[in-house]
């Protein structure tokens, strides 16, 4: 390929490389008012996404120290006193919306969501719940039931439904897994959706049949076919 062709003349024509950098030159002196707005909104998102890690970093902080209290609360029962504080600490609710960005926020949702359902305040549990979000093995998937839970008190078995088949679907395990498809089968059992409840029953006894879901699977599978014969 000859020079003339290659487009890359310049890299060995120091005059043809002169020329380039002219031309770059009066582009830029040109459009100097451009050229300087780009780097300066380059910069501004630079010094800004730093700026955001480091003040939710510093919230984080400040959140974690709001959340225990609460958290010791919870563990010893005092859910009222976790949920909405106690005069000295804020309690899930405020943290998680004074500090949602941040990691106990977060959490301070879950928390919180959890309460709601346990006090029947179902609505409320469902949006908090919603609001949460992880990636670990356990506690996304145990937000998907509670929100399942919630749904199923409410009655609105095809969105209990849903949010309990995430709970299974998320990242499976031998431990939870088959709690959450019995609450699956019996939801659908309230649905009277019986073919899907017979196939979530026969989930468990063929997948976790050495869970203790397994056995009861069995039971109330025997029990539904022979509803369904007579019927």
């Amino acid at each position: 390929m000859s020079k003339k062709n290659s487009g890359l003349d310049f890299l060995e024509d120091s005059d043809a490389l002169e020329g380039r950098l002219e031309d770059v030159g009066d582009f830029v002196q040109q459009n100097r008012n451009i050229v300087l707005g780009v780097l300066g909104g380059i910069v501004l998102l630079v010094v800004g996404y730093f700026g955001y890690r480091y003040y939710v970093g510093s919230q984080d902080e400040t959140a974690q120290i709001e959340l225990f209290p609460s958290v010791y609360q919870a563990e010893a029962d005092s859910l009222k006193k976790a949920i909405d504080g106690d005069g000295k600490n804020p309690g899930f609710k405020a943290v998680a919306d004074n500090f949602g960005p941040t990691d106990a926020g977060n959490q301070a949702e879950f928390y919180a969501g959890a309460i709601l359902v346990k006090q029947g305040k179902y609505d409320e549990a469902i949006e908090r719940l919603k609001a949460f979000s992880a990636s670990d093995l356990l506690v996304q998937a145990r937000a998907y039931a509670l929100i399942g839970d919630a749904y199923s008190e409410k009655k609105s078995y095809d969105e209990a439904a849903d949010y309990y088949q995430k709970a299974a679907d998320y990242k499976p395990n031998k431990s939870y897994t088959p709690v959450y498809l019995l609450k699956l089968a019996i939801t659908f059992e309230a649905a009277k959706q019986n073919d899907k409840a017979l196939e979530a029953y026969n989930t468990i006894i063929e997948k976790y049949p050495q869970s203790p879901e397994a056995l009861t699977a069995k039971k109330y599978k025997s029990v539904l076919e022979a509803t369904v014969g007579e019927s």
